[in-house]
């Protein structure tokens, strides 16, 4: 009889301690009755009877994550593997359909996760792959929504997180990519050498017509000051012949004078004799007189002509 109490005790303890379970939160407890499904069971505290009822297995109620990884073809015959990350969880009201309908939700997800990929990457170009990705996603997040609602399971969101073509691909896309930046790199070198061509040639000719300006404007106050100097002298009875001739032999010593300040100078004037100045006065005094008598004899003839 003392042995017999212990393990009453016991016993009792144990059968109690088994007739109490916990279910955490976001998850669901299955419970069967001699094997036949009896109740879902959400979190907290829960009591069943004990050697009757079992827990057949949890199911956890979060946002769970599965990534397929796929080797496919694409259009242009590149070898490529996609990795396809799927986000779903278990409805909470079809806890019964997840947990008994499917053994493994996982083999199945990624059954249609191939069977979508393979169907849509070959319709692409490798280029059209990376650019359409969302598009797969779509086409994958839509087939699988149709297919695993049936089975309790709400597809969330579907991504293609990673394409990754062959080494051989990647390093001649890589080859493409880097020519044609060269490329671009040459027409831009070209246009800002075109430009500066064109400037230099702009700023040139703006140089040669201010230079031109200033010749003229030289000139103009040359005539201007000699055409002064001429009245100065008419003033004081000499007339325009002999003042213009005046005028250059003054020019021609100013000249002599000036190229005589320069001890290391090397031009020389000619003529530079003593007489070259009266021989320049009489040349330009006879050239003068003789223009008049050109001039005033084709006065006469045009005269002549009108009468």
């Amino acid at each position: 009889m003392s042995f017999t109490l212990p393990i009453i005790i016991v016993l009792s303890a144990i059968i109690i301690f088994a007739a109490f379970f916990m279910v955490k939160q976001q998850t669901a407890a299955i419970i069967e009755r001699f094997g036949k499904f009896h109740s879902i069971r959400q979190s907290g505290l829960h009591l069943k009877i004990p050697l009757v009822d079992k827990v057949a297995g949890r199911l956890s109620l979060k946002i769970q994550q599965l990534d397929v990884i796929i080797e496919t073809k694409t259009l242009d015959d590149v070898f490529v593997k996609l990795k396809v990350s799927v986000q779903y969880k278990v409805l909470n009201e079809k806890v019964y359909d997840a947990f008994y309908k499917l053994d493994y939700p996982h083999e199945q997800i990624t059954s249609y996760v191939f069977d979508v990929v393979r169907a849509e990457v070959p319709k692409m170009k490798l280029d059209d792959v990376f650019v359409k990705k969302n598009d797969i996603a779509i086409a994958v997040k839509s087939e699988l929504n149709d297919a695993m609602m049936e089975y309790g399971y709400d597809i969330i969101r579907t991504l293609v997180t990673d394409i990754d073509p062959d080494s051989q691909v990647k390093i001649a896309m890589n080859r493409i990519n880097a020519a044609d930046r060269e490329k671009t790199a040459a027409q831009y070198e070209g246009d800002a050498q075109r430009i500066l061509i064109v400037e230099k040639a702009k700023a040139e000719a703006e140089s040669k017509r201010l230079q031109g300006q200033g010749i003229a404007d030289q000139r103009r106050e040359i005539a201007r000051g000699l055409e002064e100097s001429v009245e100065v002298l008419n003033k004081v009875g000499i007339n325009s012949q002999e003042a213009s001739a005046l005028i250059v032999v003054t020019q021609h010593y100013d000249t002599l004078q000036s190229i005589g300040q320069h001890t290391n100078s090397n031009l020389i004037l000619l003529p530079n004799s003593p007489q070259a100045g009266s021989n320049m006065l009489n040349d330009m005094v006879a050239s003068f007189t003789a223009s008049n008598q050109i001039g005033e004899s084709m006065k006469n003839q045009q005269l002549k002509k009108k009468e």
